[in-house]
């Protein structure tokens, strides 16, 4: 899953926990490719331009690395991913802990049998992750009762 890009095309803590954690799976043998997420924020380049960077400098493949460069939000993420996927494919969704259930609900709402694995908050702003957690609160309930476009599942 995406996150902040941080002045001078940098990764925000969140985006390089996800990245190196996802990289690390693929590296381990546990899953076969991996598809960054994630457009133009408020700072330049594209979050999956820089996570594709973070997994280059992990020495992951860079055949095994797809990208969604539109997406700006979780769910626009699993849309994107799950249109680069072929059916029936099992998905590991990498984020952290706060905003797994809502990505994993949202990803099995649009079809996708999916599972998910958490980054290690170790070292992260306490204050970041508290803040981050709350909103996590309203947006699983959002994520979870609200429609997806018939279109969208076809």
């Amino acid at each position: 899953m995406g996150a902040a890009v941080w002045p001078g095309g940098v990764a925000s803590p969140a985006l390089r926990r996800r990245t190196e954690r996802a990289g690390r799976l693929l590296l381990d043998g546990q899953v076969q490719q991996i598809i960054v997420t994630g457009g133009v924020g408020d700072i330049p380049p594209a979050e999956a331009d820089v996570a594709a960077g973070i997994l280059a400098d992990m020495e992951v493949p860079a055949d095994l690395v797809l990208r969604d460069t539109r997406s700006t939000t979780t769910f626009e993420n699993l849309v994107e991913a799950r249109r680069m996927l072929q059916a029936g494919e099992t998905v590991v969704v990498v984020s952290d802990a706060f905003h797994l259930p809502r990505s994993v609900l949202t990803a099995r709402r649009l079809g996708l049998a999916a599972s998910g694995e958490s980054t290690s908050l170790s070292g992260a702003n306490p204050w970041r992750i508290i803040r981050a957690a709350l909103r996590e609160v309203p947006a699983l309930i959002w994520y979870g009762i609200r429609p997806i476009p018939g279109d969208i599942l076809s």
